[in-house]
């Protein structure tokens, strides 16, 4: 739910912000980033190392990276600033090229928030507030490309509301699967973990610094790893 909430009030804020421009929208991109890496390990990695042993998360780690570099390699979609990628050989609309990049980016981070509550409901709590959180101006990056585009502010509202929505639905799965193979958990955390890293490392910092701007997009990440560690180490 909260997943569902952060991300649906970041995309009403395209009524206040409909003539920001998108350069404008790095800081927030590296704020999320730096929740996304943090997290990755203080509520993933680290934890699966605890429970099960360095090759057991390392297998985790590296399924997760490979898995999420498989979807985006193959996959059509298209970033606001950096243009598009994947190559198999579907025609879309570039409002729908744009969706679906929301949809590779949305699914890491709700499994994550699944995957760290099966582990430990603290960590999952944590994670899901700092990645709520950060979805408030994740969801204005997601909506204001598509009315930008001409999409209509139904049409913007609607698809910041559904990557919102997919967050929720894939940390549920995460979740799920995580108590039906309870003793596959390290390996679990591990692909979690990894699969945050690869959409961290590959999608949010490349298109975060795509328009300058280093040093306020350089705070704006610096902010977000402090906000983590901040929710990782509170008593709840």
């Amino acid at each position: 739910m909260l997943l569902v909430v952060g991300t649906a009030l970041g995309s009403f804020m395209v009524l206040f912000f409909r003539g920001t421009a998108l350069s404008s929208l790095n800081v927030s991109l590296s704020f999320a980033g730096g929740v996304m890496l943090t997290a990755s390990f203080t509520s993933l990695i680290l934890p699966a190392v605890e429970k099960g042993g360095f090759l057991k998360t390392a297998l985790g780690v590296v399924l997760g990276f490979g898995v999420m570099a498989l979807v985006e390699r193959l996959f059509p979609h298209e970033h606001p600033t950096m243009g598009q990628e994947g190559i198999l050989p579907l025609k879309m609309k570039k409002l729908t090229l744009i969706a679906v990049g929301i949809i590779i980016h949305n699914v890491p981070e709700g499994l994550s928030v699944g995957i760290a509550t099966a582990y430990s409901g603290k960590d999952g709590l944590a994670t899901a507030l700092a990645i709520s959180l950060q979805d408030v101006p994740e969801g204005l990056v997601v909506s204001l490309p598509i009315y930008a585009l001409g999409g209509g502010m139904i049409t913007a509202l609607a698809i910041g509301f559904l990557s919102g929505a997919i967050e929720g639905l894939f940390s549920l799965l995460g979740f799920g699967f995580m108590k039906v193979f309870e003793g596959s958990l390290p390996v679990g955390i591990g692909f979690g973990g990894g699969a945050m890293l690869y959409i961290t490392v590959k999608e949010v910092f490349p298109e975060a610094y795509s328009e300058g701007k280093a040093f306020a997009t350089t705070i704006g990440f610096l902010a977000g790893v402090l906000l983590m560690l901040f929710l990782d180490t509170v008593s709840f």
